[in-house]
């Protein structure tokens, strides 16, 4: 018996993420083996993921696995997996807006939805939160459209755009937009105190807080905020008592108004008048070196509710009552949201965002066959 087994695997670009995508009858059937298997994929554990394809980088150590339509109103199911670097662990149930931009195209690639010019819309149905993302793909010769002028800040050049639509996912983790019925709430932290925080639930839910509760003025470096562990863990402590308070994970937002900050990327300035409000993520014990595209929804959601923190926080996009400008660290990321007033509450007849996505490689990947045995390495 051959000492490696290969697996076939594709590697694309989704927004400003990388994620390998995996056929689902390509993996184990038992999740645990399933799992071993995409770690070893990836070379995890170990910082460098240095025996893998991961990029040693939260934003780099994602799957996507892809599979035949479980529903009859979808085209594709698509299960994501945040690969930890440091541990043996593939972590599910959240729903990676950058990398679910790249489904579309990759199911339109491998002829599992058919492309159709100029646009085609791939039904997608993310099974982690059993909702159907719509995906509007542009398409030539049959296949996704790659070359365009759309732009997105922590990406170089241009591309094609996708548009994803979330609007079939609010309230996908805890059933309502707001999931306490509040805009704003008082969330008690032991040892902490007390934060003004609104939680918001859009493809993945959210808490946001205001900067100046956490002593910043938000446009504060990453690098020296990826330095402080000890505001690091506050943030973790916040992002853990709102998880309790509405029975999930989510995803921790400060928001400041528009202020002029350093471009994290290219150095440029960006000024004040150029975005709504800025937002700055902490995602799995580091500061996100742009914004992840779900939370680009959810955050831009939450602007356009009255009462929230965001919506505090924000100024008016000018002469465009539905877009909305949030400020990151590599940029600005803008989206669209129309808001549907329906019997005294706010719900969305669309959640636009645009992403651009590229196919980067195919072929096999090797996994010793000790890892299918148990044998595993220390």
């Amino acid at each position: 018996m051959e000492e490696m087994m290969r697996l076939p695997i594709v590697i694309y670009r989704g927004g400003t993420s990388k994620g390998i995508f995996i056929r689902e009858n390509e993996l184990p059937a038992d999740p645990s083996l399933r799992d071993r298997v995409i770690c070893a994929v990836f070379g995890s554990p170990d910082k460098r993921q240095i025996d893998g394809l991961g990029g040693a980088d939260p934003l780099t150590s994602k799957v996507a696995i892809i599979g035949p339509p479980s529903r009859p109103d979808a085209q594709i199911d698509y299960l994501f997996g945040q690969v930890d670097i440091l541990a043996r662990r593939v972590k599910y149930g959240g729903v990676c807006g950058n990398i679910s931009s790249a489904v579309g195209p990759y199911a339109i690639d491998e002829g599992l939805v058919r492309g159709e010019e100029p646009f085609t819309k791939v039904r997608i149905h993310c099974t982690s939160k059993r909702r159907i993302l719509e995906s509007l793909v542009p398409v030539h010769q049959g296949k996704a459209k790659v070359q365009g002028d759309y732009a997105i800040d922590g990406v170089p050049g241009t591309s094609a755009r996708i548009v994803l639509d979330w609007a079939n996912l609010v309230g996908a983790n805890t059933g309502a937009l707001l999931p306490t019925g509040n805009p704003q709430d008082k969330l008690e932290v032991p040892g902490l105190g007390s934060f003004t925080v609104s939680l918001v639930d859009v493809g993945n839910a959210g808490v946001f807080l205001r900067a100046g509760e956490l002593g910043l003025n938000g446009a504060e470096r990453l690098e020296d905020l990826d330095a402080n562990t000890e505001f690091i863990k506050k943030c973790e402590r916040i992002a853990e008592a709102a998880a309790k308070k509405i029975g999930g994970s989510v995803h921790l937002t400060y928001v400041s108004s528009p202020r002029s900050y350093r471009n994290y990327v290219t150095g440029k300035e960006v000024q004040p008048k150029e975005v709504d409000f800025l937002a700055r993520m902490i995602f799995m014990g580091k500061m996100h070196k742009a914004y992840a595209a779900s939370q680009i929804a959810c955050c831009g959601a939450a602007a356009k509710i009255p009462g929230t923190v965001v919506h505090e926080a924000a100024s008016s996009s000018a002469g465009d009552p539905e877009k909305v400008r949030i400020g990151h660290p590599a940029g600005i990321a803008s989206l669209e949201a129309a808001v549907k007033p329906e019997f005294g509450k706010i719900s969305f007849s669309r959640i636009l965002v645009g992403r651009t996505a590229r196919r980067l490689m195919e072929g096999y990947a090797y996994v010793k066959r000790e890892i299918l045995e148990g044998n595993l390495p220390s």
